[in-house]
């Protein structure tokens, strides 16, 4: 393998995170002005249709059959489940912290089915990574965090995002084998597209508002994260094992805390970077060779 290739894969986790976690920051631009369903239906669509504009052109082969089906599974459980539980819970009212607290419990419960299911094996350092990376999450999101809006719809449906990506991510890793990028994008996106279009098309009703802060958000969302981090994370989940993928998305919280003090001028507190130091850590044993 030559230099250029290892610098790249040691950069890829890193790129995923930052990547991952600018698609909170669009989606707080973008979400007031569509409902979940149907700013999520534009999303799919988009991306549809500029990963077959670039599969045709670059005549990538398309996947047979078995494959197809397995990556439409993949994409109902890591596009349409993932996002549409967490942009529903949103929008039902709950907090972007709440939500992301939930959805961060992935790695603990990727760890022990993985173990169960994939036959990973994780060993004592791993668990005790897992552990600091759960209590810098929750130092991280919790302390701006409130029950405000946190109803039991709103609940059930962050519940769905978790079990959603954590599905996907061990289906991927079991099933997924060797398939190119841009076909196989294509079978997931649209596999979610028709899964929230009956919700976008009968209950929301399409109902959009064309502004710029909608606009940018929208091809925020396709281009840096449908485009860029959902690859990316493709590629982790088949280079690596399903539990170190899945201890990155502890570093997702402390990033877009950052890059909303960035942005929006948020401040922290000293506890704030505690936890993001801790996070930092548990991921290091984590994936730790």
């Amino acid at each position: 393998m030559s230099a250029g290739a290892l610098a790249a894969g040691r950069l890829a986790p890193g790129l995923f995170v930052v990547l991952w976690s600018s698609g909170f920051i669009g989606a707080k631009y973008g979400l007031p002005y569509a409902g979940p369903a149907t700013f999520l239906a534009l999303r799919f669509a988009l991306v549809v249709t500029l990963l077959v504009l670039m599969a045709l052109a670059a005549r990538a082969p398309w996947p047979g059959l078995a494959q197809a089906g397995h990556l439409v599974v993949v994409g109902i459980l890591v596009q349409a489940g993932y996002l549409a539980g967490v942009f529903t819970a949103i929008h039902f009212g709950m907090s972007a912290g709440i939500a992301s607290l939930i959805v961060g419990l992935q790695p603990l419960l990727t760890a022990f089915a993985a173990a169960m299911v994939l036959g990973d094996r994780i060993v004592a350092r791993q668990w005790l990574g897992l552990a600091l990376g759960l209590v810098g999450l929750v130092l991280v999101v919790g302390y701006r965090s409130t029950l405000t809006g946190a109803t039991w719809g709103s609940v059930a449906m962050a519940l769905l995002a978790l079990v959603s990506i954590t599905a996907g991510t061990l289906y991927q890793k079991r099933f997924g084998g060797s398939f190119d990028l841009r076909t196989g994008a294509v079978v997931q996106f649209v596999a979610a597209f028709l899964v929230v279009l009956p919700f976008a098309w009968l209950v929301e009703g399409w109902q959009v508002e064309w502004t710029p802060q909608f606009l940018f958000a929208l091809g925020w969302l396709v281009i840096v994260l449908s485009l860029g981090a959902i690859s990316l994370l493709a590629l982790l989940i088949r280079r690596g094992e399903a539990t170190k993928v899945a201890s990155l998305f502890y570093l997702v919280p402390p990033v877009t805390a950052l890059i909303a003090f960035l942005v929006f001028g948020e401040r922290l507190p000293l506890v704030a970077f505690a936890g993001m130091a801790l996070a930092v850590l548990g991921v290091a044993l984590v994936v730790r060779g």
